[in-house]
């Protein structure tokens, strides 16, 4: 998975789906069609399982490359914390 997701939905197609500004993230263009299978199936909870499922997992990947990504930033500020100690002891 690369470290920098692409948007695959403009902001014009998630604003004419009418997709909350908290949802528009890089999971929108499977939001779309889970919401279009919702609305026809009058939101029943045995409908639009595969579609459920496949924005749930969108979800999570996107939730472990931020975990990554922070993890990632966290241990560098570590290091240089560190290398800043140690050149000011010198």
């Amino acid at each position: 998975m690369s470290e920098i997701p692409e948007m695959k939905v403009t902001q014009k197609e998630m604003k004419d789906a009418r997709i909350p500004l908290q949802w528009r993230d890089y999971c929108a263009h499977l939001l779309i069609p889970l919401n279009k299978c919702r609305y026809d199936n009058y939101y029943l909870p045995w409908h639009c399982k595969v579609e459920r499922h496949e924005y749930e997992k969108c979800q999570y990947d996107d939730f472990q490359r931020r975990k990554r990504v922070f993890e990632k930033r966290k241990r560098a500020e570590e290091r240089a914390r560190i290398e800043a100690a140690q050149n000011a002891t010198k």
